[in-house]
């Protein structure tokens, strides 16, 4: 749809209201004298004047015969003829003759004169005259009233019809109608400002879809979380009703009891851990604490704190790392990130298996993977294996427990920094879990 510019309308407007009354004058004219030419309304004023005269002489020549019928019907003749009309008054203002009064109103009062004898008064003689341009001036006028009128209503279409209905399509979505339809224009202007609502209407359609999936997501994270933290505070209170009511007697159940309770606690801890880390990535939104940072110590650190769990189960851990791991990133979130990562591997690690960890520059990017001799993914976890709370039947269930979000935050985490995380099986066995972030710049 081609669109105007409101300068450009309002140029055009106003160019036909010039145009408009002009074309009625001229046609008028036209039909008038059939010619378009004004050069004949000199030699019309000259013939006007020229009659004008002759009028006035047979006036006064015919002083005596006023009265008379004969002299009043050639000067009836003579006026017809001049297109004038005449009105003959005494010396004492009565009226003596009058020739068409009937036409006195479109005619024009344009000469009066008095008739003196020997400096006596006469009479009072009034010459109508025809209205010049009168029919143009009519016609100019009517054009110009009409070209009002038109630009009026054409304002109203292309200006303010447009800019109503998008007023009363904002207040609908104000009000929380947000499939209002907003009005197309051919004026540009308000064409722009109706795409740009557009455009804040699907970033409100998306930004609710995207809240309410969010809503959704957090009730069934706190419910799924709420399930969860049960199970070990179910044992924990279990075990510790069994320390306080003596049903432990020997060393080495108590031992038992208390090692118990402290990987019921451990879990919930995890469990508290993920929840608050996930919750504080998906709603708080907060700011990176970005500093340059050797990655390679990230990985280090992580391994170094899942070293004792991977003894207790003979897992031996190869670090791979090359130099020139510099990124900028959160430390915090990073060891999070990790750590999530190497722990899944830990937990899903059968006894005596082994984790390698690689970490490489490679071009812009810093490139990592960790690889365990577990069981892997199958082909409905490499799916959905990054859904929160997601577990599968096999390898991911609370027998092992995990919460569900490990995986999720770390991806997340990587993502947030600008990089992205992959999981898949390795073709010796085992899974294998890829990621990579951009590389620190040359400062």
């Amino acid at each position: 749809m081609k669109t105007l510019r409101i300068r450009k309308f309002t140029i055009l407007c106003f160019l036909f209201i010039l145009l408009l009354p002009w074309i009625f004058f001229l046609t008028a004219h036209f039909m008038e004298t059939k010619t378009f030419s004004f050069a004949k309304s000199q030699s019309q004023n000259e013939t006007l004047q020229k009659q004008l005269t002759e009028t006035m002489h047979l006036i006064e020549a015919g002083k005596d015969k006023w009265s008379d019928t004969d002299w009043q019907n050639q000067l009836h003749r003579e006026l017809l003829k001049a297109k004038m009309d005449v009105s003959i008054q005494s010396e004492s203002g009565q009226e003596v003759y009058r020739s068409n009064p009937e036409r006195r109103g479109a005619l024009s009062s344009a000469e009066q004169f008095s008739v003196l004898e020997d400096g006596q008064l006469l009479g009072r003689i009034t010459l109508y005259l025809p209205k010049s341009n009168t029919v143009q001036m009519i016609a100019a006028l009517a054009g110009l009233l009409l070209a009002f009128f038109i630009v009026g209503m054409e304002m109203r279409r292309f200006l303010l019809k447009p800019l109503e209905r998008l007023s009363v399509a904002a207040r609908q979505i104000a009000a929380g109608d947000r499939e209002a339809q907003l009005p197309l224009s051919r004026i540009s202007e308000i064409a722009e400002v109706r795409d740009s609502f557009q455009n804040m209407v699907m970033g409100l359609q998306k930004s609710y879809r995207k809240q309410v999936e969010l809503e959704e997501e957090r009730r069934f994270v706190i419910s799924a979380v709420a399930h969860d933290l049960r199970t070990p505070l179910f044992a924990l209170r279990g075990y510790l009703d069994g320390l306080e009511q003596g049903i432990a007697q020997s060393p080495e159940k108590i031992t038992k009891y208390i090692r118990v309770c402290k990987e019921k606690s451990a879990q919930l801890d995890r469990l508290v851990e993920d929840l608050f880390t996930f919750t504080k990535m998906e709603y708080l939104e907060t700011k990176l604490n970005n500093k340059t940072v050797d990655f390679r110590l990230i990985l280090r650190k992580s391994l170094d704190s899942l070293r004792p769990s991977a003894r207790q189960k003979h897992i031996s851990i190869s670090d791979y790392s090359a130099d020139g791991c510099i990124l900028n990133g959160d430390t915090h979130l990073l060891e999070r990130a990790m750590s999530n990562l190497l722990d899944n591997a830990v937990r899903h690690t059968p006894c005596d298996g082994e984790i390698v960890v690689h970490c490489y520059p490679d071009g812009n990017k810093i490139k990592f993977t960790i690889r365990d001799s577990g069981p892997g993914f199958s082909p409905e976890e490499l799916e959905r294996v990054f859904e929160p709370l997601y577990r599968g039947e096999s390898s991911r269930n609370r027998s092992t427990g995990g919460s569900g979000l490990g995986l999720t935050i770390s991806q997340r985490i990587v993502r947030r920094h600008g990089g992205d995380l992959a999981v898949n099986n390795h073709p010796e066995g085992g899974a294998l879990l890829e990621g990579w972030i951009p590389a620190s710049g040359p400062d």
